[in-house]
């Protein structure tokens, strides 16, 4: 048996190889999109996956206002955010949130589901998540993708 052949091959930022993909969110559960879509740009669901590199792939998602909050969420769901200051705590439901800047959910519940380190600020900045049906990212020709096709 020939053991060279079993090396293992490490990927740099020079060997990933990233695209472009594109995710409708009409009538999706968050928590299960945000699952799907931090495997895709942790670059977890390719096979030449290593865990200090960003070889995640970049990910456009459209129609973040249809997403969907499953049981009592959009009530019972609240985002704390402290300013720094004493007094400086401050909470909004997620339907609150929802009419202001649906967007904003997404990309909460997709951090939440990331390291807590550069490298998770760096995979981060992979995602765009859209309002509208509108994008601006057309040059990159993003290939879409169905979310019950991601394991």
């Amino acid at each position: 048996m020939d053991t060279i052949s079993y090396k293992t091959k490490s990927a740099n930022k020079a060997t990933v190889n990233k695209e472009w993909y594109i995710i409708d969110a009409t009538n999706e559960v968050l928590g299960r999109l945000a699952s799907k879509v931090a495997k895709i740009i942790r670059g977890k669901n390719k096979p030449d996956f290593t865990p200090h590199v960003d070889c995640g792939d970049n990910v456009i998602i459209i129609n973040a206002e249809k997403i969907r909050l499953t049981g009592n969420k959009t009530q019972d769901k609240e985002y704390i955010r402290y300013s720094g200051y004493p007094g400086g705590q401050k909470s909004e439901t997620a339907e609150k949130i929802m009419k202001k800047n649906p967007s904003r959910v997404i990309e909460n519940a997709v951090k939440g589901m990331l390291p807590k380190n550069r490298l998770g600020n760096a995979v981060f900045k992979n995602l765009y998540v859209y309002n509208g049906p509108e994008h601006k990212h057309e040059a990159q020709q993003p290939k879409e993708i169905k979310l019950n096709s991601i394991k």
